[in-house]
């Protein structure tokens, strides 16, 4: 096989990219740990189930949006219900299935997280390009997204703010 070697500027890009990749998570756990006290990725469960009507999810639909295999999702969905964050219970429409649901405590939570965990987006990834290379960035976003996921299997995830109004703020 002849494998088509990277040039000096395809190298410098993904470097970067790579750095970014490993960076990013870091900051981002470290700021909502110490802050509320959760990690990113339980933030980012509570925050897909704010979203959702009624703050409901059944797990696989949560699975898909967090990008998690049901047995970790189901771990960390245990430790949050154990701190009353969210609860489970059988689905109405689908016995067979589980429902996640936030919990008062846990909406408290997520707009208590919320605030700082969008500061600490801004601060190091949005502030820091202009308005163009913000475009830019989800055009980067898109092209490697289709790459990766050619499916569409998640596109649902990340095309969810694509439409004309701003989510609300804390949502």
């Amino acid at each position: 096989m002849d494998t088509p070697w990277l040039d000096r500027r395809e190298l410098r890009a993904w470097i970067r990219l790579r750095a970014v990749l490993e960076l990013l998570p870091g900051v981002l756990d470290a700021q909502l740990r110490n802050d509320a006290g959760l990690t990113e990725f339980e933030y980012q469960t509570l925050a897909g189930l704010s979203e959702a009507p009624g703050h409901t999810l059944r797990m696989t639909a949560l699975a898909q949006q967090t990008n998690a295999t049901l047995p970790r999702l189901s771990h960390v969905v245990a430790r949050l219900e154990k701190r009353g964050l969210v609860e489970r219970f059988p689905c109405p429409e689908d016995r067979r299935a589980t429902n996640a649901r936030l919990t008062e405590a846990g909406w408290a939570g997520v707009r208590q997280a919320a605030p700082g965990h969008v500061a600490t987006v801004r601060r190091h990834v949005i502030d820091a390009l202009t308005d163009e290379q913000v475009d830019q960035l989800t055009a980067i976003g898109d092209a490697i997204l289709a790459a990766l996921d050619s499916s569409g299997r998640m596109s649902a995830v990340y095309t969810r703010y694509d439409g004309a109004h701003d989510p609300e703020p804390g949502a």
